[in-house]
């Protein structure tokens, strides 16, 4: 089968080949081949529209219009015989120019010329039946090939040097599936491969990648998650029976029932983001590529930046459809009017079916729980008011659009009151009303000092723009050695002005090193345990550190002293991802399951008599426990500015997202890595350079092996 723009290909009669021209609805018959046509494609280019079919003795190229206009004027159709006596074809190919054809025949690809029986290559390797071939776009003289079979085998994909006929590269699968389909994504530089198992596998075509593996996608499970995630958002929004029929049966699998393979048919461009070209608001998402997959069940449309399912098209959903197995998929690359043509075949009848899919509603139907709109209140990170409903008037009080912090009341003893001193006898002075005695008893002013000069160092720093179409930083600079012996660096924190680096120690220190690591570092020792996490606060004057012998430390950057410890019998478990909040009102740490949301009040303050008593309080505001896991493996939050979204990271490999201005979890994301995250890292600003508002909803996370991933907070993809 084969489809292009308003054409569809396919053999009737075996040995016949009819293109169908969906305007005018007029079929046209070339006859030319004696055995059974086995593989048809059309060409690159519009004008003039070539389409080449191949049978076991010979190979045509045929020309649309030649040939149309030799049926008007009643004379017998006629194509170029490429080939002849190749074997038992399974795959043609056009060059981007349609100046080439590579025909798949047996465990050979034949390079032939478009223009007469010409064999321009021969290339000869595979061990095992080619599948599929394509023309590389960028190079025209490579070309990527696969190979199928029926056993357990050793199935590769090869780069090939179709002028020399040298194979350049050979990557091995191992599965026991052959490989069916290919398509190369110029826009990406990539190679999209699958197999008959359902199974999805990404190589990089860039020169400096030398054709490494990107990833791989099990599609059965991904066409699952996004099942359940569709039946899931239209449950909530009281719209659950128009999803049912979607999704509800994967949910519900009877006793007995037999699950149906996703055979990997055919892979195709999709002019998603040409279908939503009057609804800009509807999808965020235009840099993005997408492509279809054409399995025996129905069609996907699969997002390439994420490796997501978008949309999902079953054939039995449709009634007036009497195919509900594909044995072969054929699909148009560009839309028409919003609309793809699809050509399918039965697997188990003579019978071929012209599909009119329109991506546009397909999508809106299934998405249209949970796309964003612009009337829709959808979480962002910036704040839209200063004040947190959820917490009593005992903690806050408000005033305006401004919140002040309203510490707790601490009980201080009344004052002795001020009475008249009465001498009845007459004595003589003790001398406490004379000037004191400077040379003696000089006063301490050093501390104050050092702060002042602390304070004017931080603002000598030139706070210039950092521009945006420059490159990352990305030149090694300077190396140094923070100890004596190897000991573990858990965790590093620049400051918010870039110009200090903290460090948290496995030999249970806290370091503090000037950003070009030039300065003496300062030591901040009083745990432990190893130290697991630091933060700075916003004013860059304290450190929150926290430690794995279950305590929490902040310190005072000016005297390296701690002005408020937590000790153990606070926490149950290992404090983790401590962190200063809503620009330093809060401290956020994790403690197992669940994370903490603490309000304090900082005083350095000392007490001759009671000086080993600590004057700073604190106090818990609330508990926020992770729904499903054991232990929160990540914890970020926006301490810069004012922001309600608080997002964690849980061993059950799902990310929870929430919001404190309600205070309670607003989403949660399954399975966002194949591993745990170890590490949620968001925009959260910088002193260097100016973003627009929306910037600041994208975050990252990665797990180990599992790469790093972009999310938007606004469609929690």
């Amino acid at each position: 089968l084969a489809c292009s723009h308003h054409h569809c290909a396919f053999p009737v009669n075996r040995n016949e080949l009819c293109i169908w021209n969906i305007a005018t609805a007029q079929p046209l018959c070339l006859s030319g081949h004696h055995y059974s046509i086995s593989a048809v494609s059309f060409g690159s280019n519009i004008n003039p529209l070539l389409v080449c079919s191949a049978s076991h003795e010979r190979v045509i190229v045929w020309n649309l219009d030649e040939c149309t206009q030799k049926a008007k004027e009643g004379f017998m159709p006629q194509g170029i015989v490429i080939g002849t006596l190749l074997g038992t074809v399974l795959h043609v190919r056009f060059s981007p120019d349609d100046q080439q054809v590579a025909v798949c025949a047996g465990n050979r690809i034949y390079v032939l010329s478009a223009k007469n029986e010409t064999i321009l290559a021969e290339l000869d390797g595979h061990l095992a039946p080619v599948t599929a071939a394509e023309f590389c776009t960028w190079q025209k003289s490579t070309l990527i090939s696969v190979k199928g079979g029926v056993f357990l085998s050793f199935f590769c994909l090869k780069v090939w040097d179709c002028s020399t006929g040298q194979l350049i590269y050979q990557s091995g699968i191992i599965t026991g599936f052959p490989l069916l389909s290919l398509l190369i994504d110029e826009e990406n530089k990539q190679i999209i491969t699958g197999c008959a198992e359902g199974q999805l596998w990404i190589f990089s075509l860039i020169s400096d990648h030398n054709y490494r593996c990107v990833t791989r996608i099990n599609l059965k499970k991904e066409h699952e998650k996004f099942c359940n995630k569709v039946w899931k958002s239209g449950k909530e929004a009281g719209e659950g029976q128009n999803n049912s029929k979607v999704c509800r049966t994967e949910n519900m699998k009877p006793e007995g029932s037999v699950e149906a393979s996703l055979p990997i048919l055919l892979i195709e461009h999709c002019d998603f983001l040409v279908c939503f070209h009057n609804e800009e608001n509807i999808y965020p998402s235009r840099n993005t590529s997408y492509f279809w997959i054409g399995t025996s069940t129905g069609l996907l449309i699969i997002n390439l930046a994420n490796f997501e399912i978008e949309a999902f098209l079953s054939y039995k959903d449709y009634s007036d459809l009497s195919i509900r197995f594909a044995r072969l998929c054929a699909l148009t690359k560009k839309a028409v009017n919003g609309k793809v043509l699809c050509l399918i075949t039965s697997m188990f009848e003579d019978m071929i079916a012209v599909l009119e899919v329109n991506p546009a509603a397909l999508v809106r139907s299934q998405h249209g729980v949970f796309l964003p709109c612009e009337n829709e209140n959808s979480l962002s990170v910036i704040a839209s008011s200063y004040l947190f409903p959820f917490l009593s008037n005992y903690y806050f009080r408000g005033i305006g659009q401004k919140c002040k912090l309203n510490y707790f009341t601490v009980e201080m003893k009344s004052p002795v009151k001020d009475k008249p001193l009465v001498f009845h006898n007459k004595i003589k002075s003790s001398g406490y009303t004379a000037a004191p005695r400077m040379t003696m008893f000089s006063p301490n002013n050093n501390l104050k000092k050092r702060e002042v000069s602390k304070s004017k160092t931080s603002c000598k720093f030139k706070n210039e723009e950092y521009p945006l179409e420059s490159d990352p930083p990305i030149k090694y600079e300077k190396e140094i050695s923070v100890t004596c012996k190897p000991t573990p660096i858990f965790c590093v924190q620049y400051s918010g002005d870039g110009e200090m680096l903290a460090c948290g120690l496995g030999d249970k220190t806290v370091l503090i090193l000037n950003s070009n690591l030039t300065d003496t570092s300062s030591v901040f020792s009083g745990h432990d345990g190893a130290v697991n996490s630091v933060g700075w606060s916003h004013d860059k004057k304290w450190l929150v550190s926290a430690s794995e012998d279950r305590t929490l430390r902040v310190w005072s950057v000016c005297n390296k002293e701690p002005a408020l410890i937590l000790g153990k019998e606070k926490f149950n478990k290992t404090v983790r991802f401590a962190q200063f909040y809503f620009i330093d009102t809060f401290i956020l740490l994790c403690c197992g399951a669940e994370f903490h949301l603490l309000s304090f009040h900082l005083d350095t303050t000392k007490d001759d008599l009671r000086r080993y008593k600590q004057r700073s309080v604190c106090k818990l505001v609330q508990k926020f426990p992770m729904a499903s896991t054991l232990e929160i493996t990540s914890l970020s939050a926006v301490n810069d500015f004012y922001s309600y979204i608080v997002l964690t990271a849980g061993s059950n490999r799902a990310l929870e997202v929430f919001d404190l201005n309600a205070g309670c979890s607003t989403a949660v994301i399954p399975e966002v890595h194949t591993r745990s995250v170890h590490q949620i890292c968001q925009n959260k600003g910088s002193s260097f350079s100016t973003q627009q508002p929306e910037a600041y909803n994208l975050f990252m996370t990665t797990a180990a092996g599992d790469g790093i991933k972009v999310w938007d907070l606004r469609t929690l993809r």
